[in-house]
């Protein structure tokens, strides 16, 4: 689907009212002219006014590094503006500190969740309260997490480890969290990023029953179809600036995403049909494989499978369904229990990393930010990891060559296109479509036989979604063999030759996109075998 730019300009946000006739008491926030800048020269924050009315939900849309996440951070009091006025149920307020936010009624669901893990729920939903500072009334505070879960119908037991918990549910915790300050402006940041399809529906029940409760909701999001269903109005940033706030009835996807971007975006890629070869050896054999999970249970049962070259293999399946063991064994990074994995014909079921590697195997991480990269390292430092130990980033095996190391990192930054001041920031300062292209760029460069791409394209806009996807594709058409694990059905269908289908840590078929419809599949990811 496409839009001319004659549609485009029908697009017409709604009337904007100047800076001096806002009237603050008419809205549960209302920021007013926001500047906000970072070392470097880099604009997050360009002049932007945003409202949110009272009993709304409001979507906050924008790509990657748009400041989506700097302008609610502002909110919060975690940044300061530059320049700028916020008012709060219609008082100006000055906030240092989230704990002002909080006294003022905001509260703030991180996109990565900043809960301890060895702790239980209730431990963690106490930290930072003042009335459970000194003596603290374990059994009162659980008690009233009880209440609220049960009222919201979160289906959480008090006294368990956050370690325990889906993804879904320590979504809940934070949200928890939130609601026990007694919030009522609640800012959610990504919030279906790592959630199910059936999680991500009983969250958006929770929070249009806030709505009708009375609460205001910003809902940062890059997902146009979640936003064009949950929110009642929209706000589309673009490079820092505030391109217009519309209406879902009065747009669509293409119009959203074209805000956004400021281009057309391919929704669909083509892709050139091929044919498994019958004269060419599989690049990556796995037979009868088993693999234990963090908490020692048995996560891959018995998986077999072969890539070949020119191949992009998709494993579809809900959350938690061994993809991710399966994966780690295949990149070396976790120990199967029994079974085979033969990649080029060699035996690599006990290898190390560092030996995988040297196999021309990239790796590409479900997170990027833990295991994908060292955020306080520099985009160099990051660029080089897996490549430090080899000619000519080395010399003579002992010390590094910076001349050939900022010539090997400046190239990867210009053909990638990875948007950064200089190669000597943190990581830590990039975007997630930025971070991952920064992945991408370290881990594709020198024509890897086999990649990895684990939820390449999980919490990334749809310009980045559409930059990443091309990767891969031209990847598989250089003769690469990919194993693509993605959470994304038409991600899956559209990318992938052919489809295995995993659930409970079995695989339920193989079978080629063109032979199977998305209902067949989601059975298969139900335990329906394929007949």
């Amino acid at each position: 689907m496409s839009i001319s730019e004659a549609q485009a300009k029908q697009v017409k946000p709604e009337t904007e009212t100047s800076s001096e006739e806002l009237d603050p008491s008419k809205y549960a926030v209302l920021m007013v002219d926001i500047v906000k800048t970072f070392p470097g020269g880099v604009v997050a924050n360009n002049h932007i006014t945003f409202d949110l009315r009272y009993g709304e939900i409001h979507g906050l849309l924008g790509e990657n590094g748009a400041g989506k996440t700097t302008l609610m951070n502002i909110l919060y009091g975690l940044y300061k503006p530059d320049s700028g006025d916020i008012y709060i149920k219609g008082r100006k307020v000055k906030l240092h500190s989230p704990k002002d936010a909080i006294r003022y009624g905001v509260g703030l669901v991180p996109q990565h969740f900043k809960l301890v893990e060895v702790h239980t729920v209730a431990e963690n939903v106490i930290l930072g309260l003042r009335e459970y500072g000194f003596i603290i009334r374990m059994k009162e505070a659980e008690k009233k997490i009880k209440e609220l879960a049960d009222r919201y119908k979160f289906r959480i037991n008090p006294r368990a480890k956050i370690w325990q918990l889906s993804m879904g549910e320590r979504q809940y915790v934070e949200i928890i969290k939130a609601l026990l300050r007694n919030v009522d402006i609640l800012i959610l940041d990504e919030p279906t990023t790592v959630l199910t399809p059936q999680e991500t529906e009983q969250l958006f029940k929770v929070l249009r029953r806030m709505k009708e409760e009375g609460k205001s909701i910003i809902f940062i999001t890059h997902k146009l179809d979640e936003a064009l269903s949950l929110c009642d109005r929209i706000t589309v940033l673009r490079k820092g600036r505030k391109v217009g706030t519309v209406t879902p009835d009065k747009v669509t996807k293409v119009d959203l995403a074209k805000m956004m971007v400021g281009r057309e975006v391919l929704f669909r890629i083509s892709k050139t049909k091929k044919e498994i070869p019958k004269n060419k050896d599989p690049v990556l054999i796995v037979k009868n494989l088993n693999v234990l999970s963090d908490k020692g249970i048995l996560a891959v049962k018995n998986v077999s499978f072969e890539i070949y070259p020119g191949e992009i293999l998709g494993i579809a399946g809900i959350a938690g369904s061994g993809q991710e063991e399966l994966a780690e064994a295949i990149a070396g990074l976790r120990k199967p229990v029994s079974g085979k994995i033969i990649i080029k014909g060699k035996d690599v079921t006990r290898a190390s990393p560092k030996e995988i590697f040297e196999l021309k195997v990239a790796y590409i991480p479900e997170d990027r930010i833990r295991v994908g990269s060292l955020p306080n390292l520099s985009l160099w430092e990051n660029l080089i990891l897996r490549r430090h130990r080899y000619e000519p980033l080395v010399k003579k095996k002992l010390l590094l060559n910076f001349r050939e190391i900022f010539k090997f990192a400046q190239e990867r930054k210009k053909e990638y296109d990875i948007m950064a001041v200089n190669i000597f920031v943190p990581v830590r300062t990039l975007s997630g479509g930025n971070l991952q292209r920064m992945i991408l760029a370290r881990e594709l460069t020198g024509e890897p036989d086999l990649i990895i791409a684990v939820y390449p394209t999980r919490g990334l806009d749809v310009g980045a979604t559409e930059y990443v996807r091309k990767v891969l594709l031209r990847e598989r058409d250089r003769g690469a063999a990919v194993l693509l694990i993605s959470e994304e059905l038409d991600e899956i269908l559209q990318l992938s030759d052919r489809i295995a289908v995993i659930h409970n840590g079995e695989i339920m078929g193989i079978v080629r996109p063109e032979e199977i419809t998305i209902e067949e599949i989601g059975l298969m990811m139900g335990g329906a075998l394929r007949k």
